[in-house]
């Protein structure tokens, strides 16, 4: 059994609002914070700066942020001026993460786009340049994954925050930034708890599969050691064989990026997170065995001292 944690090794929680549950959302937050969680981080499904905006309303002294709020939804300007007016009424507790998204979403958009580096250098700057004019920005977070988005991240930001990223690549990534310069370091991990750990297994893999499915994941995953699993993923995909695709998400390639099992196990995984730089590991709850609601409580119900 892990250490008692105390509050600053406590995780965050990723929370995003679905259509006929958003008073209870927001209720939610306001539980997560006072049950000591660390932090509460909105994905870009469901409005999350709306979200956001809420958030700060029901809470006092938990931090937040998005995680990611993808650049081509909205003019730099106009985003900038949200998080100035939110960075203002959440009296320094608001993070702005932002993103390009992925290409699916991008086709769905029907939106042009330039170079991801390029195109979020320039939206960046434009929001920096407009903001003293709104009070100023809060610190500015870059959805990151592979190394020049890193850089990108030391350059020009003031925190990285990835999704699903692997632990054991964490080290080189994070070996990427200055010594001299202070970054906060995100990580939104699925987590499922269950003491049947090939249920969470599962669960998870299900989750994951749509991220295999995108090339610059996979991409960040070979890099990161699982070239085998890769190759095969993208061979799977090809072959339209979902068996073979599920196996090669491997027990041990998934569970380098995700959180499955027992209480016990998911609390000394978290300690892991922080032991390799993470500042924030944001656990993004699912359950074997029911929707939101049950995954919430069973994680409430793990990190209660």
């Amino acid at each position: 059994m892990s250490p008692t944690m105390t509050a600053n090794r406590m995780p965050a929680l990723s929370l995003a609002a679905v259509p006929g549950r958003r008073a209870d959302t927001v209720a939610l937050a306001a539980e997560i914070e006072e049950r000591g969680f660390s932090g509460i981080y909105c994905p870009s499904f469901g409005d999350a700066m709306g979200l956001c905006l809420s958030i700060a309303h029901a809470t006092k002294t938990i931090e937040f942020g998005t995680s990611i709020q993808p650049i081509y939804l909205q003019h730099p300007v106009d985003l900038a001026t949200s998080a100035a007016y939110l960075h203002e009424i959440a009296e320094g507790r608001f993070r702005l993460g932002v993103g390009v998204t992925h290409g699916p979403v991008i086709e769905r958009l029907g939106v042009t786009t330039g170079k991801p580096l390029s195109d979020m250098r320039e939206y960046v700057t434009v929001m920096r340049k407009v903001s003293d004019n709104m009070g100023g920005l809060p610190p500015v977070v870059l959805a990151t994954l592979r190394d020049k988005m890193v850089g990108l991240s030391t350059e020009i930001g003031d925190g990285a925050v990835w999704a699903n990223a692997s632990r054991s690549r964490m080290a080189h990534s994070l070996s990427l930034v200055p010594a001299d310069k202070k970054l906060w370091i995100g990580n939104m991990i699925p987590t499922v708890i269950d003491d049947d750990i090939d249920a969470a297994r599962a669960r998870n893999r299900k989750t994951l599969q749509g991220y295999v499915s995108l090339p610059n994941y996979r991409n960040y995953w070979f890099d990161a050691g699982y070239e085998e699993e890769m190759t095969a993923a993208a061979a799977a995909i090809e072959a339209k064989d979902n068996d073979a695709l599920h196996a090669a998400m491997t027990d041990e390639w998934l569970d380098d990026c995700t959180l499955s099992g027992s209480v016990g196990h998911i609390r000394e995984s978290v300690e892991a997170w922080f032991d390799a730089g993470v500042d924030a590991p944001i656990l993004v709850p699912s359950s074997t065995s029911g929707g939101q609601v049950k995954a919430f409580a069973e994680m409430f119900a793990a990190f209660e001292d």
